[in-house]
């Protein structure tokens, strides 16, 4: 693969330095291939990890393409099969079935489309400033400055065989409306791709988040009236790191969900469910993070 387009994305790529063992979480599309070829060449120990979620019909084939892709590339490979009932949620179930079968630290092949769709995703759900801030680069995520169509065009140079997924162009799920619909307009009203801009600007969102949450550390958020006598910004940003166990896959709570909780801490509310059946409520100066159901504090 020397010399050809792998060597030219690889040197935008961050992956550990060569002989590093890494595990590679890959469904067989253009995007995770890219990442096991780009992990190969850069002399990482890869190890392919596809997890087969059973959802729709030859699902199982998916691994056999994955399996052959890492024979050639000289990778490892292991298949995992999870189950996940249909229903509401069905894709956030999916990923947090999937990461619970994947080692710590495995990369995942995320690139600046899906930065950018995950800052627009973030925006229409009321996520605050980590939301805007996208993915975090934490190493995990070695693409995130590659583009979409460049993982597909690797794959087509080498010849390797592409799972196509249907689901991603199911109109009912809100990232693939995001995807063909919303940031194609965006790109029409600014006249220009906006993939970049917006993946920009997540870095820059995600300078000011991370020193917001050094300052916030001081704040502690079950403390009713060291929340209420903080900056608001720094209280809020307290309460959406305490909240954030709430979600199977760690993602921070709407902003709305941080507002309530505020209220709770000023005495203006007595208590505010925060999602995932997690409640908050408020006996004298504390604040109590607890399961609605159970009573099982966090």
């Amino acid at each position: 693969m020397e010399g050809g387009l792998a060597t030219e994305l690889l040197a935008r790529c961050t992956f550990p330095p060569p002989g590093t063992p890494v595990v590679c979480a890959v469904s067989g599309g253009a995007d995770s291939l890219c990442l096991l070829v780009l992990a190969v060449e850069a002399g990482c120990v890869a190890t392919a990890v596809h997890v087969d979620h059973g959802l729709r019909e030859g699902s199982e084939d998916e691994a056999r393409v994955v399996e052959a892709a890492a024979r050639r590339l000289g990778a490892s490979f292991r298949a995992e099969r999870v189950t996940v009932e249909p229903g509401p949620n069905l894709e956030a179930r999916a990923r947090a079935a999937r990461h619970a079968v994947l080692p710590p630290g495995a990369l995942l092949g995320h690139t600046a489309d899906d930065q950018a769709e995950t800052v627009l995703l973030n925006l229409l759900r009321g996520a605050g400033l980590d939301g805007l801030a996208g993915m975090r680069r934490d190493g995990r995520r070695p693409l995130l400055d590659l583009r979409r169509w460049e993982t597909r065009a690797l794959c087509d140079e080498l010849g390797l065989e592409v799972v196509e997924d249907p689901s991603n162009r199911d109109p009912s799920l809100r990232r693939n409306r995001v995807r063909n619909e919303l940031l194609p307009l965006l790109a029409d009203i600014a006249g220009r791709d906006v993939v970049p801009i917006i993946s920009r600007q997540a870095d820059v969102v995600r300078a000011a988040a991370e020193l917001l949450d050094e300052l916030a550390a001081a704040v502690d958020p079950t403390d009713a009236g060291a929340l209420d006598a903080a900056p608001p910004v720094l209280g809020a940003v307290a309460v959406r790191n305490w909240l954030r166990g709430c979600s199977p896959d760690w993602h921070p709570p709407s902003l709305a969900t941080v507002e309530r909780v505020l209220m709770v801490a000023s005495g203006e509310a007595t208590g505010t469910e925060v999602g995932g059946g997690w409640r908050v409520d408020r006996s004298g100066q504390r604040l109590r993070l607890h399961r609605a159901s159970t009573g099982v504090e966090r």
